[in-house]
């Protein structure tokens, strides 16, 4: 059982990435059917608010959009908007060099006169586009578009953003290494350098960067104020964009959030055994789980000692297409999938009878499903835009802990990043970068019990700083909360009236643990 050298490039990268995880591992990358990083004009959208006509203009400020069809790569998923482009300089401290064109797009309101303020969208990973992400988050945000409009845009590096992604160096690495070769990541990334450099410098493709593009977004669109909704890393935007633009912010909500001082990777392999304990201990609470599967943390700790002593390939049938494939397997390999897994209540549900038929040799349950929630994550990360990021904010940063060496992630993913970076242009990092956010805006924090990557602790770390915010914790829950629950209803009533302290959150209380699957069949009655 091993790991592809290949997707150990790609999955390096989206292994920091917060918001979509580990998809890597198992997903062959291959160009969509359709090109959904352009814009496509809709001749009869869906919306009532969408004009019939798909000549028809609705300016706003400065600015003049269009109707349009948003896509996610990967997915048939589609939502109307109005879209648009807005030209910045790559290098702002170079006016009279490159320049590049950032897609943005605006959800209409169902108000016939929506509220002056704006909602913004700040997209996770990094690496994840905000216009690709909406059509999975809209639902999220029915009860603000009754008052709302909502902006979206994709930032540099992502999506329509001049993105850094690097397939044709994915293509021409190698897919059978066993084991993750740190020299060969070095030689993959230069190749995605050499691809990426012929159309931008990863210089300039940084947080702080990204947060004056969005000021002069706002400015060109009639400078409303702008009510944040961060989601994963999208929360260091915005804490950014607060720290930066305090006067340009109405009120701020955080999503999975990532504190300021907080080192992408640092604490990733102790949150996720933190996670996975908590996971299974909801199983042990039960007789029938416990009976079954006994201690599920100590079972895949063997497991991954097995790996680790004897990497090798598997065959397991895809559940997709019903052909037996086969996968090269290792400690990292199953440490990712396993995190992936951990993301959301639903398929951690599935990780106690997974991993047990993995320990007795099928492992067709675990990476068979793998697989699936891998086609739901394809094509969302772009890996330039992620290591501008990282190898710029946090990666200097960044040691392997000796506390962390018999985790299940263990230091594999923090070597990894060091050595990606060791090839990666590094751009500037504000001496300030790491303080920690200190505000007066409204601000709401949502954190998932279980989450495998910001536990809740990270939204304490904040909350002292913070003379008017609170901190929602979900219960059973794991990463990226806005669909959850009644969320959906708090968020609308947050952004009509932001007072977080008077917001009602008891809805919530009905969120719990997800039983998890005894057998094929389910969790028991």
């Amino acid at each position: 059982m091993a790991l592809k050298a290949r997707t150990a490039f790609r999955l390096i990268v989206v292994a920091v990435a917060l918001g979509v995880l580990a998809y890597q591992h198992w997903h062959h990358p291959s160009e969509p059917a359709t090109a959904t990083a352009d814009v496509a004009p809709v001749a009869a959208p869906v919306d009532t608010k969408e004009p019939s006509q798909p000549a028809r203009t609705w300016q706003r400020g400065s600015l003049t959009f269009t109707p349009c069809e948003l896509g996610r790569p990967g997915s048939g998923a589609r939502a109307q908007a109005w879209c648009s482009a807005f030209d910045v300089p790559e290098n702002r401290d170079d006016p009279h060099g490159r320049h590049i064109r950032l897609k943005l797009a605006i959800a209409r309101s169902d108000a016939q006169v929506p509220e002056p303020d704006l909602v913004t969208l700040l997209a996770g990973g990094p690496g994840e586009a905000a216009t690709e992400a909406w059509v999975i988050e809209a639902p999220a945000f029915a009860e603000v578009r009754k008052h709302h409009d909502v902006l979206l845009l994709d930032q540099r590096g992502t999506g329509g953003s001049n993105p850094l992604s690097c397939k044709g160096a994915e293509k021409t690495s190698d897919q059978n290494a066993l084991t993750l070769d740190l020299d060969k990541v070095r030689k993959d990334v230069a190749a995605c350098l050499d691809e990426v450099k012929q159309k931008a410098d990863p210089r300039y493709y940084t947080t702080t960067i990204a947060v004056e593009d969005l000021e002069d977004v706002r400015k060109a669109l009639g400078s409303p104020p702008l009510d944040l909704v961060g989601v994963s890393y999208g929360t260091r935007m915005a804490q950014h964009y607060l720290k930066h633009y305090p006067n340009s912010v109405r009120s701020v909500v955080l999503d999975s959030v990532v504190p300021n001082q907080a080192i992408l990777g640092e604490d990733f392999a102790g949150n996720l055994d933190d996670a996975l304990k908590k996971d299974f201990a909801y199983c042990t609470s039960v007789s029938a789980c416990k009976q079954r599967f006994g201690d599920s943390m100590q079972t895949l700790y063997q497991l991954r000692d097995a790996l680790r002593a004897n990497p090798h390939k598997v065959s397991f049938r895809d559940p997709e297409t019903y052909e037996t494939v086969e996968r090269p397997l290792s400690e990292f390999a199953l440490a990712s999938v396993v995190r992936m897994f951990a993301y959301q209540p639903e398929t951690a549900a599935l990780l106690p009878l997974s991993i047990n038929a993995a320990a007795h040799g099928d492992v067709g349950p675990l990476l068979g499903q793998a697989k699936i929630l891998s086609g739901d994550l394809s094509g969302d990360m772009n890996n330039g835009m992620s290591m501008s990021v990282i190898c710029s904010e946090d990666a200097d940063q960044l040691q392997p802990r000796s506390q962390d060496q018999n985790t299940i992630l263990g230091n594999h993913l923090v070597d990894a990043i060091k050595a990606q970076c060791d090839v990666w242009p590094h751009g500037a990092r504000p001496d300030d970068f790491h303080a920690p956010l200190k505000s007066d805006k409204p601000i709401l924090m949502l954190s998932g019990e279980l989450d495998p990557v910001t536990p809740p602790r990270y939204g304490t770390e904040i909350l002292p700083g913070l003379s008017n915010g609170r901190q929602l914790i979900f219960k059973g829950q794991g990463h990226s909360l806005l669909g959850r629950g009644c969320m959906p209803q708090l968020l609308g009533k947050f952004i009509d009236k932001p007072d977080p302290k008077q917001l009602d959150a008891s809805c919530l209380d009905k969120l719990g643990e997800t039983p998890a699957f005894i057998d094929f069949n389910g969790a028991l009655p």
